[in-house]
């Protein structure tokens, strides 16, 4: 265990820092569909490169080819969706915001596991604690008024992206126990670019976005996407997916001191509320003493 610690505040830290980079890029010229559709490209490419480095050429290629089915669906579902509705709500609110109203993923796990995963218990505890979720929800999004509709709008966009990125989780289950980690994450960036390439043509910028905003594209394609994946199946991989799953209760503090000392973004009473009903309800429903909790097969590229 010398090294989970040490894995997961890395992990957090790179999760909690792609918040920033969207605020960044997005305010610096470059629109949603662009900005997600560059950052899966670049993290394909490094992924890609990773994968022949480790495995060769020709078994990468064989590895892709006979998964293509299962990182195609969450490619979709656990990429393209949620990376785009993220970077428009990120236009609208805050990044310590977004990463707030996207802790709510452990939520929506719970919730889909009850429908679709059978072995999922139902108990009042679970219950209470989405409750209890869905009250920060609340709160979180009419916590700015400043920001009038559209932030709460965006709000709210950002919590549907949870919804993707558990959908995701449901659907990936079943397929990390048959594919290689880095395999998932490589083929699903790769179907997350191409799903994303139409309307990144249709919004294509008229003017060359700032070098902030081009910076911090980088960081988040190669950081925050292509080695958070790599960190995220290691730890899965050495540590199980429940462990790796407490980087949900790390990332929104870290995203919050990024977004304050960073771009002085103010720490509200909402938010701080916000994110101690959410971390709650998600403690509550996860319910640490049943021991068939689902275990996260695929988490956020954030």
């Amino acid at each position: 265990m010398s090294r989970y610690w040490p894995l997961l505040v890395l992990l957090a830290a790179l999760w909690g820092a792609s918040y920033l980079f969207i605020k960044v890029a997005v305010e610096g010229g470059l629109q949603p569909a662009p900005l997600m559709c560059a950052r899966a490209t670049i993290a394909a490419l490094v992924l890609l490169g990773y994968l022949a480095a480790t495995m060769g050429k020709r078994r990468a290629v064989a590895e892709l080819r006979a998964s293509w089915r299962q990182w195609a669906v969450l490619g979709v579902i656990a990429n393209a969706i949620p990376f785009w509705l993220v970077a428009w709500g990120e236009q609208h609110v805050d990044s310590g915001v977004a990463a707030i109203a996207q802790s709510t993923v452990p939520l929506f796990v719970i919730l889909l596991g009850l429908r679709f995963l059978p072995h999922e218990p139902l108990s009042a505890r679970r219950v209470t604690g989405i409750a209890v979720g869905l009250v920060g929800v609340a709160l979180l999004a009419g916590g700015h008024p400043e920001g009038g509709w559209w932030a709460v709008a965006g709000t709210l966009a950002v919590v549907v992206s949870s919804l993707a990125y558990a959908s995701g989780n449901v659907v990936g289950q079943r397929s990390v126990g048959t594919t290689a980690g880095p395999v998932l994450a490589t083929g699903a960036v790769m179907a997350a670019a191409v799903t994303l390439a139409p309307f990144a043509l249709l919004q294509f910028p008229s003017r060359t976005p700032d070098g902030d905003a081009l910076l911090s594209l980088l960081a988040l394609a190669v950081l925050g996407t292509a080695l958070a994946q790599l960190l995220l199946y290691r730890l899965i991989r050495l540590y199980g997916g429940r462990r790796a799953s407490l980087v949900t209760y790390l990332m929104p503090g870290f995203a919050l001191v990024y977004g304050s000392l960073l771009l002085d973004e103010p720490l509200t009473a909402a938010a701080i509320g916000g994110l101690a009903l959410i971390l709650a309800g998600v403690a509550l429903g996860s319910d640490a003493r049943e021991s068939s909790v689902a275990e996260p097969a695929e988490a956020p590229a954030r």
